[in-house]
């Protein structure tokens, strides 16, 4: 298997209600597919999809010894639990039966410093938590990092380091990356293929062949402006 994951005719409802129709892509290894399209386009669906915890008609398969890391869009724990970084991340830790040691690459990776760890997670910045979930997914080693929106909420600086991150674990690591986005201009940065979601139809290629103006005004419902420097 050269690709890192197959869909095909992948189908996932709710009820009466289709959220993703008859959907197929493929992701080659090392490579990273963003997700785009307006809110309610089964972006966040397709990814948990992904990691078995939708049902769904189709199929998707991943390449033999795949082990998925995954940031999700929100994180169901309220961040005025007293615990900080270091009880968070080891917690996870545990649940993934990963030993100590395998900690601090993953810290290493994300460029977390023991001092911000110390912190109550409730006291670190929007960037410094998501950073802090990547490391979690960095657990274990993954060979295919999901992420689900992993800038929303956060500044200019600390996206711009998430992104460095990304790029490196893809580019240095070979790591496949499935990234969930409303941010164009990260897609166009970033992604070697694009996936878009619309509720009249989808399309998948390269961004610049994907991301036309007609089919981004088709996606959006609304003319979305959009240039590309060469550089």
């Amino acid at each position: 298997m050269t690709n890192a994951l197959e869909v095909k005719d992948l189908t996932v409802r709710f009820g009466e209600m289709t959220v993703i129709r008859d959907l197929s892509f493929n992701v080659a290894r090392g490579s990273s597919l963003a997700i785009i399209g307006p809110n309610g386009a089964g972006k966040t669906v397709l990814l948990k999809t992904l990691i078995g915890a939708e049902r769904h008609t189709g199929t998707f398969r991943w390449a033999p010894n795949t082990r998925l890391g995954y940031v999700p869009q929100k994180l169901d724990v309220e961040r005025d639990l007293p615990i900080n970084g270091n009880d968070f991340l080891r917690a996870k830790a545990d649940l993934a039966r990963v030993s100590s040691e395998g900690i601090e690459p993953a810290l290493h990776t994300v460029g977390l410093q023991n001092d911000v760890l110390r912190q109550p997670i409730g006291a670190l910045s929007g960037g410094q938590f998501q950073r802090l979930m990547m490391a979690c997914a960095l657990l274990g080693r993954p060979s295919v990092l999901l992420l689900d929106e992993p800038a929303a909420g956060v500044d200019a600086p600390g996206q711009a380091r998430l992104y460095e991150v990304i790029r490196s674990l893809e580019s240095n690591d070979g790591m496949t990356v499935l990234l969930v986005s409303h941010d164009l201009s990260v897609v166009y940065r970033y992604a070697d293929q694009v996936l878009c979601l619309g509720r009249h139809g989808t399309c998948f290629g390269p961004p610049r062949s994907a991301l036309t103006p007609e089919r981004l005004e088709d996606l959006y419902g609304a003319a979305v402006g959009l240039h590309v420097h060469d550089g």
